[in-house]
């Protein structure tokens, strides 16, 4: 499976993927997480074009011990469209995960799944491309709506398109917003939440992305260093 580079064509991709039926991934007792991030130049004008830098990162926890970690600096094929974030950043993730040696059992993203136009975000059409399990974590959902859970940790409560729900809330601590939960390829909303749930670490946002997020962030930041000191 390719990246579109045009919206009709991932379009029509995604239209395929949303009636895709792969095997349901039933966690082990044990397995490892996997997470990927990317952030681009301080300041970007706009939402993003093509040829913005870019820098991600992606990388597997044992628990709480990073086992591998990647980094990739490139530039993004396309401009941010909603609905649309596979053209932009789909490559360049693709890219990134593929180098983990191990590779993760399970992969969380921040994007959206079901929760879309669609009704394939890019954490499932990631997924679907690499044939990894995936789990999308966002703090505000794309399309679907649903109040907010009960005001205590655990707690979720329904996002839905129509009559259909397509993610949850999840409310991580306590007196903070709640996230939002999304099946990604492979994945039901049980799993999702399970595998979004043990990996917290007492945090709002799970450890996988928080440590990708961090990871891509000091890239950014030691490059410009570099170029500071060369200046």
């Amino acid at each position: 499976m390719t990246w579109p580079t045009e919206p009709a064509e991932l379009i029509s991709l995604q239209q395929q993927l949303a009636g895709a039926h792969p095997t349901p991934w039933t966690p082990p007792d044990r397995f490892l997480i996997g997470g990927v991030w990317a952030c681009f130049p301080r300041g970007l004008a706009g939402p993003g074009s093509a040829g913005d830098r870019a820098w991600a990162a992606a990388l597997v926890l044992d628990h709480h011990r990073v086992v591998t970690q990647e980094l990739v600096t490139g530039r993004v094929a396309g401009p941010y469209l909603p609905g649309l974030l596979a053209i932009r950043l789909g490559p360049l993730w693709e890219d990134v995960v593929r180098r983990l040696r191990p590779s993760p059992a399970v992969l969380l993203v921040d994007a959206t799944g079901r929760d879309h136009p669609q009704r394939a975000g890019l954490a499932l059409h990631l997924g679907a491309v690499l044939d990894l399990p995936t789990v999308g974590v966002t703090h505000r959902p794309l399309i679907a709506s649903g109040d907010w859970p009960a005001d205590e940790r655990g707690a979720t409560a329904p996002l839905t398109i129509g009559t259909d729900q397509v993610a949850a809330w999840l409310r991580t601590r306590q007196g903070t917003r709640p996230v939002v939960v999304h099946p990604g390829w492979r994945t039901d909303l049980a799993t999702a939440i399970r595998i979004v749930s043990g990996s917290l670490d007492g945090h709002r946002t799970p450890q996988p992305l928080r440590a990708a997020r961090r990871a891509a962030r000091r890239a950014r930041g030691s490059e410009h260093l570099q170029a500071v000191h060369l200046a």
